[in-house]
């Protein structure tokens, strides 16, 4: 339901704004998102069959990837409205990307586990 608001918000409201680099920007948090959302549904799903320690830590990583990684680049493009630089937090976004990548390879490993 937020990614569906968040990129509602992006579509409708955010492109008189912003400048229009910013909108693809925010839509690539958007897509991450959404993406990371089935994840996280795939990650329960996968955790009733197979309980185990590596899925809880895939699900813990892809809401701190969500966070980090979408969460910085919508501060990013909320933030240029006021011209206002995220600067060096900008990190987060790549930090977020790592978490995104951890969150995959914690859900193999727990897949792995029960093959």
């Amino acid at each position: 339901m937020l990614a569906v608001a968040i990129g509602a918000f992006g579509a409708h409201g955010l492109r008189d704004l912003v400048e229009p680099k910013y909108i693809p920007i925010y839509e690539k948090g958007v897509s991450y998102q959404f993406y990371h959302t089935f994840a996280l549904l795939a990650v329960g799903i996968l955790y009733s069959l197979f309980p185990f320690k590596s899925l809880q830590l895939a699900n813990t990583f892809f809401i701190l990837g969500i966070l980090c990684f979408s969460g910085s680049l919508y501060l990013m493009t909320l933030l240029s409205i006021k011209q206002i630089s995220i600067g060096p937090v900008g990190i987060i976004t790549p930090i977020g990307g790592l978490f995104f990548i951890a969150g995959w390879v914690s859900m193999l490993m727990g897949v792995l586990k029960k093959g």
